[in-house]
């Protein structure tokens, strides 16, 4: 009997919900499902970036200057990459609590890039994104889903995290109408 390879590009940790709702969609397969989790690391860059930004629209008229040495950079990488891989762990303790099997792994590079080698890699049947909602990028079709969807030759499925399927249908927060 072969495995049936999901592949599970996330934003954030799960939730039980998100794990609830994720193993609902495989509970006709008769293949042992096997799901394979891929959580990107929070770029360091981007991150002072936003801060500086941040204390810029403040009372602040200027964004004081910063100095961030290679040192102090390099300590926050190593804390963003600590706290993905703490994510990803709690991730498949969670799939794993919900009766799935699942391993898993911090994205270091472009998830896209990651995510088609992974399916390379474990000849995944089918991918499932669960994000934020992100109009503008959903819209101009430059986020995860849109890529990925132009560059696999399987199902991709894009689900919003933390909501179960009610709430993405539009009963509650979920996607809705422009």
């Amino acid at each position: 009997m072969s495995e049936y390879d999901v592949i599970l590009l996330v934003e954030q940790p799960f939730t039980a919900t998100d794990a609830t709702n994720v193993r609902s969609l495989h509970e006709d397969i008769e293949d042992p499902v096997r799901y394979h989790v891929m959580l990107p690391v929070e770029d360091a860059s981007a991150r002072v970036e936003n801060a500086m930004g941040s204390l810029a629209t403040g009372e602040v008229l200027s964004t004081p200057p910063v100095a961030l040495g290679d040192a102090d950079l390099e300590g926050l990488r190593k804390e963003l990459l600590n706290n993905c891989r703490a994510g990803v762990d709690a991730t498949v303790r969670t799939i794993e609590a919900a009766g799935g099997r699942a391993t898993g792994e911090p994205v270091t590079n472009d998830p896209i890039r990651a995510l088609i080698a992974k399916v390379a890699e474990v000849d995944a049947r089918e991918v499932i994104i669960l994000t934020r909602p992100h109009v503008v990028s959903e819209f101009f079709h430059v986020d995860w889903t849109s890529r990925a969807r132009r560059k696999l030759g399987v199902p991709v499925l894009h689900l919003l995290e933390h909501e179960n399927f009610d709430e993405q249908a539009g009963e509650g927060e979920g996607i809705s109408g422009f």
